[in-house]
């Protein structure tokens, strides 16, 4: 694509803690003028973590936005400045599932929304798993207090994946692209320090 689309304005509408949303105004190719609304996310982190028995942990977990309880990847916000983004993802996965991991890959990178947002949600594969000490576990609160952790044989997953019973973006992607990677021998991870 040769063309270029030149932001002539930015405006910010309203700010959180998570995302902030802005108008942009942008010249087309055309020359014509277009306001376009999107949000300005943080980013995030989310784990594929499987077990020595090709089951991937998978949580249940309430979304207001949906109003519904939906199949999720732990996962969550690079919200600690500094923190390494493996790091972020092994916080994630001892808060919301309770479990550590002795290996750590990329998976993959997905944006989750293009049209409407530039989040983007850097997806780790986590092996060697091992359960938190109960005396070490995070105290979870508001939806997450309701988390529940599943072991999912990951072709069952994959099944879930494509009957539409697991439809959040991030945990078709990692779920999909894990069975990839094992069915490939692994060979198209990536170190997890080439996350940025």
């Amino acid at each position: 694509m040769t063309n270029t689309y030149e932001v002539r304005s930015h405006v910010e509408r309203l700010r959180n803690r998570v995302f902030s949303i802005v108008t942009d105004e942008v010249v087309m190719p055309g020359g014509d003028v277009a306001a376009r609304d999107y949000m300005v996310h943080v980013g995030a982190v989310g784990v594929v973590a499987l077990d020595a028995d090709g089951r991937v942990a998978l949580v249940r977990q309430y979304r207001p936005a949906v109003q519904q309880v939906l199949w999720e990847l732990p996962a969550g916000l690079i919200d600690v400045p500094g923190e390494p983004l493996v790091d972020a993802a092994a916080r994630e996965l001892a808060e919301e599932a309770d479990l550590v991991a002795a290996r750590w890959d990329l998976l993959t990178e997905v944006h989750t929304t293009p049209g409407c947002s530039n989040e983007k949600i850097r997806l780790f594969l986590a092996r060697e798993i091992a359960s938190v000490p109960a005396e070490d576990r995070h105290e979870r609160t508001h939806e997450e207090a309701d988390l529940e952790l599943h072991w999912i044989d990951l072709d069952e997953a994959v099944r879930m994946a494509l009957s539409g019973e697991i439809t959040n973006a991030a945990c078709l992607v990692g779920v999909l692209g894990a069975a990839h990677a094992r069915d490939r021998g692994w060979s198209t991870l990536r170190p997890a320090s080439d996350a940025v």
